[in-house]
């Protein structure tokens, strides 16, 4: 492996182990549904995040905290209440290592494409 391809590698890994958690936040149906409401709009309750659901508030409460250790989402104390809002930043660096990982194997099947047609 040349010298520029190691480091190009190496610094993919520190992007993968850095979007890792958020993969694996998201890796559940019903924190991706959370997510998926979130983005739909402002800040929102615990109680508005379960309504119409037949999961419990304390489940919610659960999902959102490793949501909120990966990054995704934060809370706003509004009174009483604490809402919940997607925070999109850490979601945007986790599209980028989906895109490096792309861009490589783009490279590779371009690499194995040369070698095919020159035999």
């Amino acid at each position: 492996m040349s010298p520029t391809r190691r480091s190009a590698a190496v610094s993919n890994d520190a992007a993968l182990q850095q979007a890792a958690p958020v993969f694996a936040a998201l890796g559940d149906a019903t924190r991706l549904r959370l997510v998926a409401v979130l983005c739909a709009g402002s800040a929102v309750s615990i109680a508005q995040l379960t309504s119409g659901t037949d999961i419990t508030r304390q489940a919610v409460t659960k999902h959102l905290l490793v949501l909120a250790q990966a990054g995704l989402v934060h809370d706003v104390k509004v009174g009483r209440e604490r809402r919940w809002q997607f925070d999109a930043a850490r979601l945007t660096e986790a599209q980028r290592s989906l895109d490096a990982i792309a861009a490589q194997w783009d490279q590779a099947l371009a690499r194995l494409k040369r070698f095919v047609e020159q035999r």
